[in-house]
């Protein structure tokens, strides 16, 4: 693999990261790799790629290195956490911008607190597909390089093939990250990290209090699409809120089929913390934690906290201005006033009344009125917003169901990846008229194939 390879996260301090080679397998196997992607980056891939994929060989100017960071999961904190099963190898840089290139099952590192740092085929395919599906989407995300196979086991409740996800991002610089050098109270690392933040992410910063304003401001235009597509990410642990505002960590993740403002997917979610509707109040209460993380650094600390606590409160504004634009393109209003968000909340009502499917609503909002029980109800619904619609809706046909991709999986654990190489085109020309091909990726799940659970990618 030639690209221009350099690591800048290892010319912080030493003890923010572990320097660690991935552990080599033994009989790796391409299955997927994204040309695409690869262009944008400035990539050209060579012969022996899939060794670098697997992590059996390090491309040239690249130093593998585990990131340390802790975090609040589920509420509770974590002093150390760190990428236990994750090989940062360094990050490619092309036109003045940085991506970092991860290796997600690639053995051991000191973080690993117990565990074989190995990751099995059923995960490595879920995030590839999905995070392309949300980047296709229009959502900000990190994105998937290539996907291999191990050739070795990997032991969970059963014996399942391994597999190694390379990971592209603008950085994996977590809340997490800050927080752990702010509990330890190590100002060296602390400054350095914001600093280092700053210059990447945020250059018109001039100090943590933007840095502060411009990550919440991201994070609630990230929260406001996942909102659109209903989706629900099932882990919002403040070690996977990412700084740069992108989608990181794709585990128990679902999209829904049937809407309910109360769905949760996650099976170790047993309270619903994460539910589909306490997202934004999940990401008010990361940067909550992310502006305590960065009071140390203030020199007029009650200041600081008295700043910062209307900074985080005004989250909740902010996010509002970024659903409305959403939901404004998903009901085709090109200007969302205080009146059409009742128009919208309308509509999620019946949805969840009548457990409408809430992407097949949205997407033939014009012939929708058979996906609900209450059809009187929806023509007067639909009545009001003929009234007001002023442009032509813009949704997705196609978005990655759970049990389209529970069935991708089981085909690709038996050895079969063309149900992943079909439901991954599909996923990713979400807006293209249906065919043939893929018209039965548009259509909710029979009552027996709806999965109302998914799980951890471990």
């Amino acid at each position: 693999m030639k690209a221009h390879f350099d690591n800048s996260y290892s010319r912080l301090p030493a003890n923010m990261f572990a320097e660690v080679t991935p552990t080599p397998v033994g009989n790796p196997h391409l299955i997927i790799r994204n040309d695409a992607l690869a262009k944008d980056l400035g990539i050209t891939f060579e012969d022996d790629d899939t060794a670098v994929f697997a992590g059996n060989t390090i491309p040239d100017g690249a130093a593998p290195l585990a990131q340390l960071y802790a975090g609040h999961q589920f509420g509770n904190w974590n002093p150390q956490l760190g990428d236990g099963r994750a090989v940062l190898l360094g990050e490619v840089v092309h036109d003045n911008q940085r991506f970092d290139i991860q290796l997600k099952g690639s053995g051991r590192t000191p973080f690993s607190r117990g565990g074989d740092g190995r990751a099995w085929l059923g995960p490595v395919l879920r995030e590839y597909l999905v995070s392309e599906a949300m980047h296709a989407l229009g959502v900000p995300t990190t994105r998937a390089l290539a996907a291999v196979s191990t050739g070795e086991p990997v032991v969970r409740e059963t014996v399942l093939p391994g597999a190694v996800l390379t990971r592209v991002a603008s950085s994996h610089i977590r809340v997490g990250t800050f927080q752990i050098y702010a509990a330890r109270g190590d100002m060296d690392a602390l400054k350095a990290l914001t600093d280092y933040t700053i210059a990447r992410h945020y250059p018109d910063a001039t100090g943590p209090s933007d840095l502060l304003n411009a990550v919440i401001a991201r994070q609630a235009r990230l929260i406001a699409e996942w909102m659109g597509l209903g989706f629900i990410h099932g882990v919002m642990n403040t070690d996977n809120a990412s700084i740069a505002g992108e989608t990181i960590d794709y585990g128990p993740c679902a999209f829904m089929d049937s809407y309910h403002p109360e769905r949760v997917f996650s099976a170790i979610d047993q309270l619903g913390r994460y539910a589909y509707q306490n997202q934004a109040q999940i990401a008010t209460w990361n940067m909550a934690q992310f502006a305590t993380s960065l009071i140390p650094l203030m020199d007029d600390r009650d200041a600081a906290i008295e700043e910062f606590t209307i900074a985080v409160n005004g989250f909740n504004d902010t996010f509002q201005v970024e659903r409305r634009r959403v939901f404004g393109r998903k009901l085709g209003l090109t200007v969302m006033t205080d009146a059409d968000d009742a128009l919208a909340s309308d509509l999620l009502d019946l949805m969840a009344s009548d457990g409408a499917d809430f992407t097949n609503v949205f997407a033939k909002l014009d012939d929708a009125r058979d996906q609900f029980l209450d059809r009187a109800a929806f023509d007067a619904w639909h009545t009001r917003w003929t009234k007001r619609r002023d442009a032509e809706p813009v949704n997705p046909l196609i978005i990655p169901r759970n049990h389209n991709v529970e069935a991708m999986i089981s085909a690709a654990v038996a050895g079969d990846f063309a149900p992943f190489r079909a439901l991954l085109a599909a996923v990713t020309d979400p807006f293209a008229p249906l065919t043939d091909a893929t018209k039965g990726f548009a259509k909710a799940p029979t009552e027996e194939e709806q999965v109302t659970r998914t799980f951890c990618g471990t």
